[in-house]
């Protein structure tokens, strides 16, 4: 089994250089450069080899990378800092971080409701939370499914709606459908049916509260 994870792990990582998926990487971290505009300290959770992570530290964002993966992490430049571990087992001082982001990684975690809080203990009073989740409406997720060879099949959860109640949970939330994919090209796309993406994007329940 481990043998097979690592082979997967190198057929993503490899996939990673591919022309379609720099194009992808370079819209996502456009999304996400607008909307953590104002924030400095970054935590990406699930940051794999950091290309958008990297991307990010150029603009300027002070970013540290979790994964659990070391193959992943020894792939991805010292521009960031580098941590191996799990998302439900993250030991960040609190007040850490402006903002906490997971690039399409909150659906592999087993417990991400753990995760979520560890993120929410974390941040600072005006914390940011932006998840970006694989939409399993959209065309291209179910042919990435049906492929035995995809990443996308070792997904543990794909029921959007729960992830986004238990957000919701710790964070006051705004949601849309991003970036579609037709005939190869990647398209602006709001269509539940087309999008690839379901973006959550909150911010800390609590900012009001001094202390905790």
């Amino acid at each position: 089994m481990k043998q097979d994870n690592a082979i997967e792990e190198a057929r993503y990582l490899q996939s990673c250089g591919s022309e379609f998926w720099q194009k992808v990487f370079r819209v996502e971290l456009d999304y996400l450069a607008r909307h953590l505009a104002g924030c400095v300290d970054i935590l990406s959770v699930g940051c794999g080899p950091a290309i958008i992570e990297v991307g990010l530290a150029v603009k300027g964002f002070r970013v540290v990378g979790l994964d659990v993966s070391r193959e992943a992490l020894a792939c991805a430049p010292d521009t960031i800092r580098k941590i191996i571990g799990r998302a439900e087992d993250m030991n960040f001082r609190e007040s850490a971080f402006d903002a906490a982001i997971y690039v399409a990684s909150m659906q592999f975690i087993e417990d991400y409701r753990k995760a979520i809080e560890n993120t929410a203990h974390v941040l600072r009073p005006t914390g940011r939370i932006i998840v970006m989740l694989l939409n399993p409406q959209s065309i291209f997720f179910k042919e990435k499914a049906a492929n035995p060879e995809s990443y996308v099949r070792n997904i543990k959860h794909t029921n959007l709606k729960e992830i986004e109640s238990a957000i919701a949970e710790h964070f006051h939330i705004q949601t849309e459908y991003f970036m579609g994919i037709r005939d190869g090209c990647i398209i602006e796309s709001r269509e539940p049916g087309e999008a690839i993406l379901y973006i959550i994007g909150g911010q800390w329940k609590n900012s009001s509260v001094a202390g905790r």
